[in-house]
């Protein structure tokens, strides 16, 4: 006995060292081990939700394509209609919708299956809602438009245009939650096949429509209607004929129950998303006030147009973060959230460095894409700098919020959006871009570093001071206060 108490209690450490050196060699083998598990869980939503983002944003491509071979006014109404009408209430029904990702992804991760069908029943009946109390924004867009200034005959044919997207209207209050409802099971690639085949089917239609039937803008909108409900139906088949057994338990009157506090954390979450969304169309408009107008917005377009683009990446890091953070929160791992929250911001940063240095060494070829124009490309040149920036800090903040989609404090990002986009990032965009003559520069520049920026910092020492054993604690009263007693047989 006295034998075994006398051995050295490190027997594989040596006088050279050779067993600290092991021993971290196997700590770093361990966490390489932990980062790659992760990311394939990670990768795992971001690769379809990226495929399907870029499916959708090919649909409007089609669009704006066929209606730019009917004319000037038939190309500025379908563009003003899908972005100005129904991409407003695009942005605050998806933002709505994002409720789902607290609820259902901490649900999954709680084993309540049975609750994300209902969760999903509930925000249907809560964004139905919300889209008719939205009527009027379609019904009414041609007075609303004129009043914004836009001549006579775009306005009418973008009214028409509005008028005809209804059922578009309609359909995000489905689409919008089912694919939520898909995410939080890591059922993304389901997306990713439902979203290729509705491009494939809106191509067809629109060709059909335009080409052959002669339909015009009102073709075209009626085959974006159709392409968008395909998206719900196939969505919705896969899931209620048995591609999500433990989930969907069929339709209940439970979804009834609630809804006042589901508004609520709607609300929050579509406030949050949509303070960010406007924020950036409002550059849009601001700019158009400045001299020499065209080549300032169109070389804003440019711009925005490529950080769009770009955007499909970190938006899938938003998606798959919050995800991920909501399982792991409703399973009671806080350091499970709390380390993939850091393998989610260490990817999408690396993938936003890259992006803004391929931005910085093209700064004066890039624009090439969309114009030939010199004094454009000039303009644009001069741009390059705040677009590298701008990638580069939308490759952290989306991550971070997703966090706070995961963990559910979608009520207090809004006021941080509030103050910073709207309190500190306008006011000084104004300052820099009319009082100090900096022009379309200094209006960006102001609000993504007065805005972007210091969101993105509140955000992250939010991140950093969090207790993630408490948020996983609170996320379980969370679970407990909006599920019915469990009925899965299998938890």
């Amino acid at each position: 006995m006295a034998g075994k108490l006398n051995q050295p209690l490190l027997p594989h450490l040596g006088s050279n060292g050779t067993g600290t050196i092991k021993v971290v060699e196997d700590q770093d083998q361990d966490l390489n081990r932990k980062v790659w598990i992760e990311s394939k869980k990670l990768w795992h939503i971001v690769g379809p939700s990226i495929f399907s983002r870029v499916a959708a944003y090919s649909m409007n491509v089609v669009t704006q394509s066929f209606a730019g071979h009917l004319g000037e006014v038939e190309l500025a109404s379908i563009s003003i209609a899908n972005t100005v009408i129904a991409g407003f209430d695009f942005g605050l029904l998806l933002g709505m919708a994002s409720a789902l990702e607290t609820l259902c992804g901490q649900a999954f991760g709680a084993k309540r299956y049975h609750m994300l069908g209902i969760y999903m029943q509930r925000s249907w009946i809560v964004l139905f809602l919300c889209c008719i109390l939205l009527l009027p924004l379609y019904v009414f867009a041609t007075p609303f438009l004129k009043l914004l200034g836009q001549p006579d005959d775009v306005a009418e044919q973008s009214g028409l245009v509005a008028l005809w997207f209804i059922p578009m209207h309609f359909s995000f209050a489905f689409l919008f939650p089912i694919q939520r409802f898909f995410q939080s099971q890591l059922k993304a690639g389901v997306m990713a096949w439902v979203s290729l085949a509705a491009f494939l089917v809106h191509v067809f239609i629109s060709w059909l429509f335009v080409s052959q039937f002669q339909l015009g803008v009102v073709g075209i909108a009626v085959a974006l209607d159709i392409s968008w409900w395909v998206l719900v139906f196939l969505s919705l088949g896969y899931a209620v004929c048995g591609g999500c057994p433990l989930t969907w338990t069929g339709f209940s009157m439970e979804a009834f129950s609630g809804l006042w506090e589901f508004v609520k954390l709607s609300v929050a979450s579509g406030v949050m998303l949509c303070l960010e969304n406007w924020y950036y169309r409002i550059l849009v408009l601001m700019t158009g006030n400045l001299k020499n107008v065209t080549i300032a917005v169109d070389a804003l377009s440019v711009c925005m147009n490529i950080n769009g683009w770009e955007m499909m990446i970190p938006v899938a890091f938003f998606a798959a973060t919050g995800v991920r953070v909501a399982n792991e929160l409703g399973a009671g791992n806080g350091k499970a959230a709390k380390f993939a929250t850091k393998v989610a911001v260490v990817q999408s940063t690396i993938i936003g460095v890259i992006f803004a240095a391929v931005i910085m060494i093209f700064h004066n070829k890039f624009g090439l894409i969309f114009t030939s124009s010199p004094d454009v490309l000039q303009a644009v040149d001069k741009l390059s700098y705040l677009l590298a920036f701008t990638i580069l800090l939308n490759s952290v903040q989306p991550v971070l919020s997703g966090v706070a989609v995961g963990s559910g404090w979608q009520s207090t990002v809004a006021y941080v959006n509030l103050g910073c986009y709207y309190l500190i990032g306008v006011p000084l965009g104004i300052i820099l871009g009319w009082v100090f003559h900096f022009g379309v520069q200094g209006i960006w520049g102001g609000m993504i570093f007065g805005g972007t920026a210091v969101q993105t910092a509140i955000l992250a020492f939010m991140t950093t001071r969090r207790d993630w054993e408490k948020e996983a604690e609170r996320a379980a009263k969370h679970v407990d206060k909006w599920s019915s007693p469990n009925s899965d047989d299998h938890s």
